[in-house]
């Protein structure tokens, strides 16, 4: 079964895009791509993603979606890491990255359909597929479908936000049968996915649970919506409409839907909703408690990252009496609460959380085997949060150890944005760190040392950043000190930096 996917420009059954995906197949191999290559995707929400997703899961291939903010430098990090030996990008993104393709990556190209075009004010040149390039539509009607056996499905390759430059890249080993049935059972658990469903795709696809969502969303619904970006009324009309059931939402979709005016969130009926998967980042409570007093117990929160996969689960009815809590372990996890030494702590005793889901298969960081290890106990995985347990066994989430950043979802590392403000003539020093905010968790400030006392205006630093990384990694709050707090080691002191942010927030991260 393939759902069917509506967008605003029109809708394709799931008949006719089963029948391109085996297309795609024959079009990759056509090319020299096979079974456990990489297929890069960097695309905006759209029909194509999903395809291209699809296409690499028939070929056996790797899928490897990369952020479309990205410019030349990361992108090309990430297709020389992953060693991707093809890239499905959509026309102006490619002109973003000139320079940053390698050789040898074979590049097809996605001219922007018109919903899309209009929702980033693209301009038509932009979206113009270059002379002597591969284009999507051609590519695919060129090659007939593949109707050799069913190839063994290995799934995304997301790259897993780190605390120290760049991101790493997460690859599963192979999986026998009857434990990729188990994986995708978990997936299934912890996302809300159902024969049947109907859903809208609102976040990002580019995120690995977005992104596992959408693939399961189109080989067991009936019916997805694809939206190029949220809104929040849109969503709201589309339940009504078309009577979705299951979504994917994240707290700062919560947040700009429950600042919805009064008369907009009473106008639509929202009763077709059963299930709304959320995970990614915490769910402030007072935001899930008003989420569940308005659509009801339908919100469910998961503990969970690309390295160890869906660890806890959270229902409304257990957010009501463990508010604050990421939920018990899911079946198969090993959910441990540990000290530096590696010594087990008590309930209510935070420490550096361990974990494990038996249902999938273990990992490798592409490139990075020390890195690897050095997050391993035991055959469990710290990726940097420290949480404990309440006594009747419910995660909480309660900092991070890492100065990782989540805003709206998106993992950002501080470390790489210093690294490039650091190249900035006038300054001397700088620290990045995460700062509350009310819609996305998290927003970025940077406190900057000048270099010889020169004046530098706060446009200027954000100017610098924004011709050279992804936009939403450059700082809201930009401040300046003569000189910054250290350590003894002669380190900055970011808590003394970043405390005062957070006093009176109820909240760490």
């Amino acid at each position: 079964m393939v759902a069917r996917v509506i967008w605003s420009g029109g809708e394709r059954d799931g008949a006719a895009i089963a029948q391109r995906a085996l297309r795609g197949v024959n079009a990759l191999g056509a090319l020299g791509v096979g079974e456990g290559d990489v297929v890069a995707v960097m695309l905006r929400n759209e029909i194509a993603f999903l395809e291209a997703m699809f296409i690499a899961r028939q070929a056996g291939c790797y899928s490897c979606p990369i952020n479309w903010h990205y410019k030349a430098d990361e992108a090309g990090y990430i297709l020389r890491d992953c060693g991707a030996k093809a890239l499905i990008v959509h026309a102006d993104l490619l002109r973003q990255i000139e320079g940053g393709v390698p050789d040898g990556v074979h590049v097809i190209v996605v001219s922007p359909p018109p919903e899309l075009r209009a929702a980033f004010r693209l301009a038509g040149e932009q979206c113009a597929v270059p002379d002597g390039a591969i284009e999507w539509e051609n590519w695919l009607a060129a090659a007939a479908p593949y109707d050799g056996p069913p190839r063994q499905v290995r799934g995304s390759l997301p790259y897993s936000s780190g605390t120290t430059g760049r991101p790493k890249g997460v690859k599963r080993q192979t999986p026998p049968p009857e434990q990729m049935a188990r994986m995708i059972e978990i997936t299934q658990t912890a996302l809300g996915i159902g024969e049947g469903m109907r859903t809208a795709l609102s976040a990002p696809l580019y995120h690995s649970a977005p992104a596992a969502y959408g693939m399961q969303a189109l080989l067991f619904g009936e019916t997805v919506i694809m939206h190029e970006r949220f809104d929040a009324e849109r969503l709201l009309a589309d339940i009504e409409r078309h009577k979705l059931d299951r979504l994917y939402l994240v707290p700062t979709h919560f947040v700009r839907l429950l600042r919805l005016p009064d008369a907009v969130k009473q106008r639509y009926d929202l009763s077709s909703v059963a299930f709304v998967a959320s995970t990614g980042s915490p769910c402030p409570s007072e935001v899930k408690k008003q989420m569940i007093d308005w659509w009801g117990p339908v919100i469910n929160e998961s503990y969970a990252s690309s390295e160890a996969g869906f660890i806890t689960m959270l229902t409304s009815e257990e957010s009501r009496t463990h508010p604050g809590s990421a939920g018990r372990p899911l079946a198969g996890a090993d959910v441990r609460i540990m000290d530096d030494a590696g010594k087990l702590l008590p309930p209510y005793e935070p420490g550096l959380i361990y974990c494990r889901q038996e249902a999938y298969p273990d990992f490798t960081y592409i490139n990075r085997p020390e890195d690897r290890k050095a997050i391993d106990r035991d055959g469990l995985v710290a990726v940097g949060d420290v949480g404990y347990f309440d006594r009747d066994g419910y995660l909480y989430i309660c900092d991070r150890k890492s100065d990782m950043v989540i805003s709206g979802g998106v993992n950002i590392y501080p470390a790489e944005i210093e690294a490039v403000l650091i190249t900035m003539p006038e300054v001397a020093d700088c620290a990045v760190f995460g700062i509350p905010d009310a819609e996305f968790g998290e927003a970025l400030a940077a406190h900057v040392q000048p270099h010889n006392g020169a004046k530098i205006e706060r446009d200027a630093v954000r100017n610098f950043l924004k011709e050279r990384i992804a936009d939403y990694k450059v700082p809201r709050v930009v401040e300046f000190s003569d000189a910054l707090p250290r350590e003894e080691s002669g380190k900055i002191f970011k808590r003394r930096l970043r405390d005062p942010y957070w006093e009176g927030v109820g909240r760490r991260i």
